[in-house]
This record gives C-alpha cells, sequence and structure tokens, in this order.
C-alpha cells in the first residue's frame, strides 16, 4: 500500500487546473474554469473546476472530486493505479508501507542527460557546429545540450554506471531488436537536446545529426513519459514568461527556441517534430496567450502554419503567422543580429483567419469561374467552422478577394452556427441563494454549524433540504455538495455578525410562507390558527 503521508504530500504538489488543463481544454470563467464534461455527452459546459477549491464537478452528470478522482476517472484506473500515474507525471516518488514497493524513480534520463553534456564539452566538432550556428555557451548550459557517441559507448557508459537497462529501454534512451535479441543506443553520434515536461521532468530527447545521417533530427519514442503531441519542447522555460507576456511564439525546431530565448523571446516554444495538434490546445490554453506560428515560408512550412491557423482560429485562439522566407530561419536571423526585425514581425503577424482565406484563395486559379466557385465553397466551408459574429466579419473578407471585382457578400451563404468551443451554461434548475449561502458556510465554516442549528433546521429548507442535511453530516463528496462548493455565484457567509443578519433574513422569510400557507389550511381548528398566525406574526415582528 501507499503510505497516506506519502499520498498527502503528492496531493499538495497537485493543481487541479494543471491536472485537468493538461487533458482537456479548459476556458476562464470568472474564479473558476468550464468545459464540456469529458464523461458525457453534452453541448453545453456544465464542466466546472475550482482552482480555490482544488475540486471539480460537472452540473450534468453529477461527477466530481479532486485531482486524483479526475485521472481515476478519465483514465479507468483504480486509487492506487491514479496515483501512481500522477506520481509519474510530477516527478514525485511515493513511498510504500511494504519496501519492496519502495523502488526510487528511474535516474536513466538524468544520469544520461549529464553524460551527454560532459562529452560535449570535449566533442570539437559538435562544438563547433554549434558555435558557428550562434550558440553561446550560456544557452548550451541553460538548454543542457550535449553529445550522444557511437551506440556500443552509450551502452558501455549504462552498465559502467549499473543502470538498469530495462529501465533504459523503457525511457526511449536504448532500443531493443528481439530478432537479433540485442540492444542499441537511439542516439548515436548526435548532439542531443534533452525534452522536459512542463514540470521541469526529462521526458525524452531530440538528437541533430552532426555526420550527415540521412535523418536529420530524431527523437525519443513513444513512451509512458513522452508523447510528443502533448508535449512542447522548452516549454518549461518559457513558462512564466509566456504568463506574463500573455504571448507564446511556436517554432519548428530546438535550435530556433535556443538562440530566441538567447536574443530576448523567452516565450518560445516548438513542436517536436510534428505539427500542432488536437492534444497541444489544453497546453497552450495556459494563461490564454496570444499565439504567434513561426515557420518556415517554403512548402512544408506554409502547410504546416495553415493546419495550425485552422486549429488554432476554431479553437478562439487570437495572434497570427510569420513565414521566414528566403532559406532564413529564427535562428539565423538572430545569428545575423536581425533582432529588431524579428521583433517587429512578431509584432505584426497575419491573424489566423485571414492567412487561411489567403492560402485557400492562393491555391485557385480565379480568372477560371470554376474554380472561383471551388475556392468560394472551400473559404465558406472554413468560415462555417468559425462563430457567428467571425463568419459574418469574414465573408466580406473572402468575397472581396474572389478576382476581379470580387463577389457579392450575399453569395457566400453561412450557417450562423455557434462555434463549438463556445458554450453556454444550462440554467434550468432553480437555486435559492439564501439557503445556498447558509449551506456554503456549513461546509467551508464548520466552526458556525452550531450557530446555525441552533435556531434552523432541515424542514425550514424549501428547496434545499438534502443539501442542507449533507452539509450537516459533513458529506464534502456528494455530488450536489461539490456543486455548491464550486459555484463561485453562491457566497459564503464572512463573519458571525453577517451570518445572523442572513439567518434573520432567512427566518423573516419562513414565517412569511408559514403564515401565507397557513391562511388556506382548513385542516387546523380555528382557534388553533387564530393562535399559530399571531404568533408567526409577533416573531416576523421581532426579526425586523
Amino acid at each position: 500500500m501507499i503510505s497516506q503521508d506519502s499520498i498527502e504530500a503528492l496531493r499538495s504538489r497537485l493543481d487541479i487546473v494543471d491536472v485537468v488543463g493538461s487533458y482537456i481544454e479548459l476556458k476562464k470563467a470568472g474564479a473558476n474554469f468550464k468545459a464540456p464534461c469529458p464523461f458525457h455527452n453534452e453541448k453545453t459546459a456544465s464542466f466546472v473546476v475550482s482552482p480555490s477549491k482544488q475540486i471539480f464537478h460537472c452540473f450534468g452528470c453529477g461527477v466530481g472530486g479532486d485531482s486524483v478522482k479526475f485521472v481515476m476517472e478519465y483514465e479507468k484506473l483504480n486509487y492506487p493505479e491514479a496515483l501512481e500515474k500522477l506520481a509519474q507525471t510530477y516527478n514525485f516518488t511515493l513511498n510504500y508501507t511494504n519496501d519492496k514497493f519502495n523502488k526510487p524513480k528511474s535516474k536513466v534520463m538524468d544520469v544520461v542527460n549529464s553524460w551527454y553534456i560532459k562529452l560535449l564539452t570535449h566533442h570539437k566538432t559538435a562544438q563547433t557546429y554549434l558555435l558557428d550556428r550562434g550558440v553561446s555557451w550560456n544557452s548550451i548550459e541553460k538548454f543542457g545540450i550535449g553529445y550522444a557517441p557511437t551506440s556500443n559507448e552509450t551502452i558501455n557508459f549504462i552498465n559502467s554506471q549499473m543502470l538498469p537497462m530495462a529501465e533504459a529501454i523503457e525511457s526511449g534512451v536504448v532500443g531493443y531488436n528481439p530478432e537479433r535479441k540485442q540492444v542499441y543506443a537511439r542516439f548515436i553520434e548526435r548532439i542531443t537536446f534533452p525534452i522536459h515536461s512542463p514540470n521541469g521532468s526529462i521526458v525524452g530527447f531530440g538528437g541533430r545529426t552532426i555526420t550527415n545521417h540521412q535523418a536529420k533530427y530524431v527523437n525519443s519514442p513513444e513512451t509512458k513519459f513522452f508523447n510528443k503531441s502533448r508535449l512542447l519542447y522548452a516549454y518549461h522555460h518559457a513558462r512564466q514568461e509566456i504568463y506574463k507576456k500573455a504571448e507564446i511564439i511556436i517554432t519548428e525546431g530546438y535550435l530556433d527556441v535556443v538562440m530566441l530565448h538567447q536574443a530576448g523571446f523567452i516565450n518560445a516554444v516548438a513542436t517536436l517534430g510534428t505539427a500542432l495538434t488536437n492534444e497541444h490546445i489544453p497546453l497552450l490554453k495556459k494563461g490564454s496567450p496570444k499565439v504567434v506560428v513561426a515557420y518556415d515560408g517554403d512548402k512544408a512550412g506554409k502547410n504546416a502554419a495553415l493546419k495550425a491557423s485552422k486549429l488554432l482560429s476554431v479553437s478562439g485562439f487570437s495572434g497570427g503567422v510569420v513565414l521566414f522566407e528566403g532559406g532564413l530561419d529564427p535562428a539565423d536571423m538572430v545569428a545575423n543580429g536581425k533582432v529588431e526585425e524579428l521583433n517587429n514581425m512578431f509584432l505584426k503577424p497575419k491573424p489566423f483567419i485571414e492567412f487561411v482565406l489567403d492560402e485557400i484563395l492562393s491555391s485557385y486559379n480565379l480568372n477560371d469561374p470554376k474554380e472561383k466557385e471551388k475556392c468560394m465553397y472551400e473559404g465558406t466551408s472554413y468560415l462555417k467552422t468559425l462563430s457567428a459574429i467571425l463568419q459574418e466579419e469574414y465573408k466580406t473578407y473572402l468575397a472581396s478577394r474572389l478576382g476581379g471585382f470580387g463577389v457579392s457578400p450575399s453569395l457566400i451563404k453561412l450557417t450562423p452556427t455557434l462555434n463549438k468551443n463556445i458554450t453556454s451554461t444550462n440554467e434550468n434548475s432553480f437555486k435559492d441563494i439564501l439557503e445556498l449561502s447558509i449551506i456554503k458556510t456549513m461546509v467551508e465554516k464548520p466552526e458556525f454549524i452550531d450557530m446555525i442549528i441552533d435556531t434552523i433546521d432541515e424542514t425550514m429548507f424549501y428547496f434545499h433540504a438534502e443539501e442542507f442535511r449533507l452539509a450537516l453530516i459533513g458529506d464534502k463528496e456528494h455530488p450536489k455538495i461539490m456543486a455548491i462548493n464550486v459555484d463561485e455565484t453562491i457566497k459564503p457567509l464572512k463573519d458571525e455578525e453577517s451570518l445572523k443578519a442572513e439567518i434573520d433574513i432567512f427566518l423573516v422569510r419562513f414565517y412569511q410562507r408559514e403564515l401565507k400557507n397557513l391562511r388556506f389550511r382548513n385542516d387546523i381548528p380555528f382557534e388553533l390558527k387564530t393562535s399559530m398566525i399571531r404568533e408567526y406574526k409577533k416573531k416576523i415582528s421581532k426579526l425586523l
């Protein structure tokens, strides 16, 4: 079993927004975050994450809990498996009550990376390549750039350090050929770039050949630690600057990032040899930054920028595209001293929607009516993925550029559908805020419970009697209590004075309702009814 102290230590490290946001796209909604629920089909965003309470709750299906519960539900894991998954993700070592399970976290990645770094200091060819590209020694140190030697040297090093070969294979540093029953190094005679998870743990490597190998760059294989479609190179270095500037620059290569950081663009990151994907979106959403896609201006770069622009515009990001023409890339421009020019380019990117429409327009011969029709159809299909307002704004842009004098915007037929990323909240369920405020006070400030139950009981609640009873017995895990906990429109009472005032209002309202109901009751003798009416009026008068 995992020790309770270890579980509590892990929980204290977890942030609910970070955990949930690594799986699904969250949108800021006041003090909370919202999303369509990942556990049931819905059109509205009824799934709420509360950073202050460190819990999530779906108002639709009722599922809720903390970070561990989310991973259990999402990954279909049991409790210990979810804890171990989170411990791996956040570089935390769990302790077990049974000593045989108390294995330390694998140190293969860290030890091999330190060795690669040391080897670089003795390898003149690798050093020369980096220095010729303009990379400073400060940058080499900051990014932990190293050098991987021959396969045999790597295998011998792992054995000499008595590192478990099974862990080296599991981490992707070493591969295994089952036919030859032989291990081999995955990075051979390459400059190495360690790749980190968002929290800073090394999870993989990228390698750049300096021996004219056919594959210029290689990355670690997919492992339980390394998923290149969810990671961005140097994000752990860039994160604070991204939050500070509310902007992220996405490039295509490791050296682009290294050189941009060297020139002061510390909010730069790179994809890992793959296109930007939906799996990157949750990470990109953190801090709600503007996104600048900075890609090469060749055909491959334009295609990648087009795909990224479609994805980012549909996902609601602001920002745009910067393309580097003439065979230059960001690293070259920094090395050539064109930092000011770079800065101006990043300040004025081409907006995503305009870039997509212009790329669509440039792919057709608009002097041909049939081609123009096809172009209009493709452009219209793209616009339909956007919100109704953006559709209306950009149909004029598309129409005016469809060759010659363009076409009438009225010919561009758009369906005014909501962007699939824009959701609304279900307001069908009734909430009595006064009752719920008292209940939330009981949950958050249990020291006030005695004061509350001295004057109020469950029968006095017209709408939320069950929630009152659940709060009274301390059932914080019940979906109805979680719903109250994450609802920022429900405020707990601050102190005894404000609580007493709210209780007085609650009692006045209760007696007024009872008085109104009493007048229509025929099952009570006249004398008793008269006495009760008199008593209720006296109570109301005293409270007022």
